[in-house]
Parts: C-alpha cells; structure tokens; sequence
C-alpha cells in the first residue's frame, strides 16, 4: 500500500520504472521502452508486452482485435495475444492505489536477469518506485500466450 496523498511527487510517472506484483507474476512496469531494454539488456528488435488496466483503455488505444477474438480477449484472465507482431494483455489492477490510478498502460517484463529467476536485490536496485502489498512479491507463473487472428487463435505459452 502506498501512502501518498497525490501525485504530485511523481511528475513524471511515465518515466519511472515501477516493481509491482502484477495478475501474474512480479514485473517492472514502464512507459518508457528504452529503460526497460536497458534494465532487461534486451535488443531494441524484441518488442515488449502492453499491459492495459481495462479493456476501455485497450480499444481507446486503437490496437485493431479481430472481430471473431473479441470476446475471448474481453474475457481472457492472465492471457496476453499477439496480433500482427503487437503482445498486449488487459491486467486489472488489484492494489488499490491512488498512484496506478492515472496510468491506464504499460510496457511489462519479468522483474529478472536476463535468462535468470527473481532476484529481489537486482530488481530493488533498477526500480525507481517499488509497489508492495502484504503478500510480497512473489515469482509466480507467466501468462497463457496466443497468437490470433480473425480465422485462427494458437497457443505458444
């Protein structure tokens, strides 16, 4: 639980790095693309997930759903597609905190080493915010991973 009043003290939020347990497993969380490929050490080439906070956020962001995947998207819990090249997934927030409030997506990635487990002393040194609740932060298991279009849905994770 966070215990700010505003937030005022984090102008620029979509510039931080965030460490937050997320739907699924412990991840950072940005807007900023290029921090994330620097802490993950990963090519710019390799794109990440988009994390929407709804999925009123995710059709006002204009990614195009295939008309027949529709309902499995608005449904999907832990589930991230892929459509034409694009990984995006709709992740409720479950902590109730004024600060994720006005944030309504991100670029998500493990909070890991590159090819490596949780280590909770690298994540705490490359996060500029870290968002905790009583449960911790725990590893826990990644996403279900589909590629769709409109005639076909295929599972790679």
């Amino acid at each position: 639980m966070d215990k700010v009043n505003g937030t005022t003290r984090f102008s620029s939020l979509t510039s931080k790095v965030l460490l937050m347990q997320t739907d699924t497993t412990v991840g950072f969380l940005s807007q900023d693309e290029i921090k994330l490929q620097e802490i993950k050490e990963r090519p710019s080439t390799k794109p990440f997930i988009l994390v929407y906070k709804s999925f009123d956020a995710l059709k006002k962001a204009k990614h195009r759903i295939p008309l027949k995947q529709k309902r499995a998207v608005r449904r999907a819990k832990k589930t991230t597609f892929i459509v034409k090249n694009i990984a995006f997934r709709v992740a409720k927030d479950t902590l109730d905190s004024k600060l994720l409030k006005s944030i309504t997506w991100n670029y998500s990635t493990s909070a890991n080493e590159r090819s490596k487990n949780f280590d909770r002393v690298f994540c705490e040194e490359k996060a500029d915010i870290i968002i905790e609740d009583k449960n911790s932060l725990y590893e826990g298991a990644s996403s279900k991973l589909y590629k769709i279009n409109n005639i076909k849905k295929v599972r790679l994770r």
